[in-house]
């Protein structure tokens, strides 16, 4: 059977938190509030865009009656200018052209909004290499909850379903849905890597096809002895 390798996008595919940040600034700065330091827009990434926008509120003196306001200019802002600064990670484009070579069928599930996510993996030349894409507005609840993952993969499947992603979401995403994660270490999580759940972990993307494939003969052995 086909093996369904899913990724997350923000810190794992791509460095984005510049473009970010000068989006979140550019909305502060129409707003007459103060930008905020990309440390700290970085510590923000992860759960979708309204949280984003909600932690925004609660670090600056912008009126939270704004919210949706804010919301919707960040996304046309940020939509607008989403890769001017967003790069692919280090062997990024090499790994996943060599998962697909190798038969797998790949996917992205992000919490990042749909439209933007198709945007930013079609400039950046990533998108030949998935057969679908789940955003955070794809249904209703957005990750930790696994539905997005789990449908994703039986779209992509039969086979077994493995996620790579960065952060305490995605962990948690996985274990829910009880599938294999890989975590890349270099992204955007703010908790110590071995305190995450995971079946392995990566600084470099080269790295992650023969943890893959560890794991995968592990499963067919479990099963074949089964």
């Amino acid at each position: 059977m086909t093996p369904v390798l899913i990724f997350d996008l923000d810190g794992t595919l791509i460095d984005s938190a510049l473009d970010i940040h000068a989006a979140s600034a550019r909305v502060l700065v129409k707003e007459g509030a103060t930008p905020l330091s990309r440390e700290t827009i970085r510590s923000f990434i992860g759960n979708g865009v309204p949280t984003l926008i909600d932690r925004i509120i609660a670090a600056t003196e912008l009126d939270p009656g704004g919210r949706e306001r804010y919301i919707a200019a960040f996304l046309e802002d940020y939509e607008a200018n989403a890769t001017d600064l967003t790069v692919p990670y280090s062997e990024v484009v090499n790994v996943l052209g060599f998962f697909k070579a190798s038969g797998y069928s790949l996917g992205v599930c992000t919490n990042k909004p749909y439209a933007p996510t198709v945007k930013i993996l079609a400039d950046l030349k990533l998108d030949m290499y998935f057969s679908g894409v789940v955003g955070g507005d794809t249904y209703p609840d957005k990750k930790p909850d696994p539905t997005g993952l789990l449908a994703l993969g039986k779209e992509l499947g039969p086979g077994p379903v493995l996620y790579v992603g960065d952060s305490e979401v995605d962990a948690e995403t996985a274990d829910r849905a009880g599938v294999p994660f890989f975590l890349f270490t270099e992204g955007y999580r703010k908790t110590p890597a071995n305190e995450l759940k995971s079946t392995a972990m990566f600084s470099r993307f080269s790295e992650l096809p023969g943890l893959v494939e560890a794991c995968l003969e592990k499963q067919s052995a479990l099963i074949s002895a089964g």
